[in-house]
């Protein structure tokens, strides 16, 4: 991810977390303003990244990020799409998954891992096409492997 990128994103954050914001074109005017030259395309992009998602809250829609919704289910079924549409394959070794993506999308799944928060997750590491995904002593990687295999396919 470019430095531009993660800052810009983490503006989009902070943003989301302070006010009430209900439309893509409502970030692209904070971020013009704030100095981010960006298309709602981009920002598209980026609030998916984020897994921002709208949500009805207090009478309005807004979007919010998945830790202020802190529902888990709805993450685990984000990890679901996100395995069938950017995961190529997945191969354990060691205590280890190593997952391939497309160039330029590991950092998309392991956001994914990381707001799922699996408990047999202990640590993602994103390259540019490679995920590590490391897993806690008591788990048997094969096993796990073939788990993230099926809710990728249930998702399919």
């Amino acid at each position: 991810m470019t430095d531009a990128r993660l800052r810009r994103q983490r503006v989009i954050a902070d943003l989301l977390r302070g006010e009430a914001i209900a439309s893509q074109e409502e970030v692209t005017e904070r971020l013009s303003a704030a100095g981010f030259s960006v298309t709602q395309a981009t920002v598209s992009r980026d609030l998916d990244q984020l897994g921002a998602v709208k949500v009805k809250k207090g009478g309005s829609l807004r979007y919010m990020l998945p830790d202020e919704i802190g529902d888990t289910d709805w993450a685990a079924g984000r990890l679901g799409r996100v395995l069938v549409q950017w995961v190529q394959s997945i191969e354990p070794a060691g205590p280890l998954l190593v997952l391939r993506t497309p160039p330029g999308s590991a950092h998309i799944v392991g956001l994914a891992f990381d707001q799922a928060k699996l408990s047999e997750v202990a640590g993602t590491i994103s390259g540019d096409d490679t995920l590590f995904v490391a897993l806690r002593d008591e788990v048997v990687p094969a096993m796990f492997a073939a788990r993230l295999r099926r809710l990728s396919e249930d998702q399919a």
